[in-house]
């Protein structure tokens, strides 16, 4: 999903794989905040009819199924690093094609390679958590057309409660391989000003941040909902 990991094993393996087996329909709702079950929908990416839209870290794809399913975008680009998560979302949502694209890439490079063709590039605790912002948010910035649009939901603090970095700085969460070791990846869950602030750094303009408040159920947590625009 974009993800830097200390490892080269596929350390999203075992993600989403159950519910990959029992639940194979188009979502029918998109949500932002962590719970996956209240907040604003894909109405804080404005209107995609036509549009060029990317998924950064997309995972399985259903937040892209949903929106290529519903909201009459010319396209949506779903990139995830993983191997299996690729590998799923095409088993899955291969239907969906040519409106949603399924793309195997780490997102730097990919959106290195796509400058200036999306309208609007998103991410659900994807690849904005999981690589470092100082490579990833200039990247988005270039590959947006002018006026286009950032969107992304990120922790507004650990899933262990501790509070989100004052700096650039990221923490090792735990992981496992394919094969079930034991290994970790690094996960960036930074305070509200701080992703401000990087933002403004990458060129973006019309900065805005939201806090969703958590729903409850284990491990929750509040959400942080970012959205910047590139100049037009």
């Amino acid at each position: 999903m974009g993800r830097v990991t200390t490892s080269t094993a596929d350390l999203w393996h075992h993600y989403g794989r159950a519910r990959a087996t029992s639940d194979r329909t188009v979502p029918a709702t998109f949500s932002w905040n962590w719970g996956q079950d209240a907040g604003p929908g894909p109405e804080a990416l404005g209107d995609l009819t036509g549009r060029c839209v990317g998924d950064l870290g997309a995972g399985t794809a259903r937040h892209a199924a949903h929106l290529a399913a519903h909201h009459q975008p010319a396209q949506v680009v779903a990139v995830d690093a993983s191997p299996a998560q690729h590998a799923m979302a095409a088993d899955i949502y291969a239907h969906l094609a040519p409106r949603l694209r399924l793309v195997h890439s780490d997102a730097v490079p990919h959106l290195q390679a796509m400058t200036g063709a999306y309208d609007v590039l998103y991410s659900v605790f994807g690849a904005v958590d999981f690589t470092d912002p100082r490579q990833l948010l200039p990247a988005a910035a270039a590959a947006l057309k002018p006026g286009g649009r950032l969107v992304f939901a990120t922790l507004a603090h650990y899933l262990s409660g501790a509070p989100a970095q004052p700096d650039v700085v990221p923490a090792d969460i735990p992981a496992k391989t394919p094969h079930g070791e034991t290994a970790t990846m690094r996960r960036w869950a930074l305070q509200e000003h701080v992703w401000a602030k990087l933002l403004d750094e990458a060129g973006f303009t019309r900065i805005t941040t939201d806090v969703l408040p958590a729903t409850g159920g284990p491990r929750t947590a509040d959400t942080v909902l970012m959205s910047a625009h590139r100049p037009s």
